[in-house]
């Protein structure tokens, strides 16, 4: 391809809109542009990407016997009725009419089409095990898109479903898609880790995610060396109350005008944020709850949504706060509280707290769980952090963050018990079909990618992900000397089955070097008067640091070799 007939708009400026290093990337070496919120063109550098993400995926689902369909984007209600989720789904769904005033959503997901597919056609033990597998765009009206197609609002994925006789077989198949997800990271060049997750919206037993390290993910990690890693919404921590000190005065109250948050108010009461309880008015299904963390801990919501059974948490409205604790937002607290107590594991163990007063401009110091309020239970409701105890062996965890690109999940029976999708049994009798789904962000995954492997320069492709193999730069094309050498050059380059892109436009070396860089090709040769005339050109790795000259006759063979 000829740079001067190629769509390659890249851009010099660092764009205001980016908020990430790939989000600026992307924009900056010409792979997409914003069309509204959350909702990105993919132009040809872009999407030549985007399909190598794809082959490889597609190849390794093949090897693991999946089949290739292609299911519709636009899904009736009524199938989403059957399994209970178009009323629960949230406003992430995004929702429209037809002609004829039928309700139908744009797929976010295809657990209830695919279902729906096999229910109709499998009939006996004798088709199964089967995976179908497709790619496809999806919707999900983001409250907040941010970080270019990280979070957006329409992005292609590849999602997969197995279908299954009975949970043993899924267990041996989720094993085998486990195994095929890491030959996909591993090629597309990516250091991952794969980490239990809770299955969410989609549900089922069993459930990982597949995370793309990187400092700047918006997902926590927690790890050990005993193998065992989690999201720090999935870890699992233990009862561990720390020793009470008995002799804790009476609670006092503390004037604390206009200082709601635990930083605000360890100024003013020259207390840590661990000897803090914050105190969280929430409503779970409808009914009011406080949940209490310590002060330098994060409330987990999918497991104070999983303790109590719900269907939906989420924070209270201000008249329900102040009606639970009597004050406003931000002074709640659990002494004499009027509203149903839960509590953190970690609460139990604070001697000597500080806590909201249930009075405007007011905390209470010296507070003693146990002592001076009473909750429900204790359990374990907040998200991990560096530090907590490994719930396999007990030894500190460590930190660190990554970018979601793939999720695997053990479904069991929830969609084919709700959607009546069974299979007749050796001895003919029928038995609910058993699931397994497994989906790939495919453009995360170019996020991600970019996001882990870049420079001050711009984007380093792994040679897997890479638009093109090889850039050739004559850097004086009225030369005839040079332009032919670059001619020959990229013929033979084609020829030995190199993606390569020729930059033939008239224009400034530096310009030249600098696109080739942020455009991230991984090799580059550079094409000047002084080496044609030595018949030698310069070879340059894109990782690399220095060029180094290399014979015009071998060039194309060292790097096809």
């Amino acid at each position: 391809m000829r740079f001067s007939q190629s769509f390659i708009p890249t851009l010099r400026e660092l764009p205001a809109e980016a908020e990430t290093v790939a989000h600026q990337l992307m924009l900056r070496a010409g792979l997409l542009r914003k069309l509204a919120s959350g909702i990105y063109e993919w132009l040809p550098a872009g999407l030549r990407v985007l399909r190598k993400v794809e082959h490889i995926v597609r190849e390794e689902m093949n090897a693991v016997g999946g089949q290739e369909v292609w299911l519709p984007q636009l899904q009736p209600r009524e199938l989403w009725e059957e399994t209970g989720r178009w009323g629960v789904y949230g406003k992430e769904l995004m929702r429209l009419k037809d002609r004829k005033n039928a309700d139908f959503c744009l797929a976010p997901t295809a657990e209830e089409v695919i279902t729906d597919l096999v229910r109709r056609d499998v009939r006996s033990y004798r088709n199964l095990p089967l995976m179908l597998y497709q790619f496809g765009v999806k919707y999900r009206d983001e409250i907040r898109p941010r970080f270019g197609v990280m979070r957006a609002r329409e992005f292609y994925m590849k999602d997969a479903y197995s279908f299954h006789t009975d949970e043993a077989d899924v267990q041996r198949y989720y094993q085998d898609v486990f195994e095929a997800y890491k030959k996909i990271f591993t090629r597309c060049g990516l250091t991952f880790r794969p980490v239990e997750a809770d299955p969410g919206a989609i549900g089922g037993n069993l459930s990982h995610e597949f995370m793309v390290l990187a400092d700047t993910g918006e997902e926590g990690i927690v790890s050990c060396t005993c193998g065992y890693a989690a999201n720090v919404e999935r870890a699992e921590l233990k009862e561990a109350k720390a020793a009470r000190a008995n002799n804790s005065p009476s609670p006092e109250e503390v004037l604390t005008p206009g200082a709601k948050s635990v930083e605000d108010v360890a100024q003013v009461v020259k207390r840590p944020a661990d000897h803090f309880i914050k105190a969280l008015l929430l409503k779970a299904d409808d009914h009011p709850i406080m949940v209490l963390v310590r002060g330098d801990h994060e409330l987990n919501e999918v497991k104070l949504r999983r303790y109590l059974k719900a269907g939906w948490v989420a924070k209270a409205d201000e008249e329900t706060y102040e009606k639970a604790s009597g004050s406003p937002v931000g002074f709640a607290g659990p002494v004499k509280s009027r509203a149903r107590i839960l509590a953190d594991y970690a609460v139990e163990g604070i001697s000597d707290a500080v806590v909201g007063g249930n009075k405007k401009d007011t905390h209470l110091v010296h507070v003693v769980p146990g002592r001076d309020f009473k909750p429900e239970a204790y359990a374990d409701l907040r998200k991990a952090v560096a530090g907590d105890p490994c719930p396999k062996c007990g030894k500190p965890m460590e930190g660190s963050r990554g970018i979601e690109v793939g999720h695997t999940f053990q479904l069991g029976t929830k969609y084919s018990s709700a959607m009546k999708a069974t299979y007749l049994d050796v001895n003919q009798k029928a038995q609910m079909i058993v699931m397994g789904c497994y989906g790939i962000g495919v453009s995360r995954v170019v996020a991600a990618c970019i996001e882990q492997c870049h420079d001050a320069s711009g984007i380093i492709w792994p040679e897997s992900l890479a638009p093109w193999d090889l850039i050739i730069c004559p850097l004086n094309v009225s030369n005839s000397a040079v332009t032919s050498a670059a001619e020959r050059l990229y013929e033979e380059a084609k020829r030995a089955g190199l993606d390569v892109l020729l930059d033939d436009r008239d224009m400034q070396v530096g310009a030249k070097l600098k696109d080739a860089d942020l455009i991230g090709i991984p090799r580059r040769i550079v094409v000047g008067e002084r080496k044609i005339a030595e018949n030698k050109v310069e070879l340059k790795r894109r990782a690399d640091k220095d060029s180094r000259d290399v014979a015009l006759s071998m060039v194309i063979a060292e790097i096809h070799k």
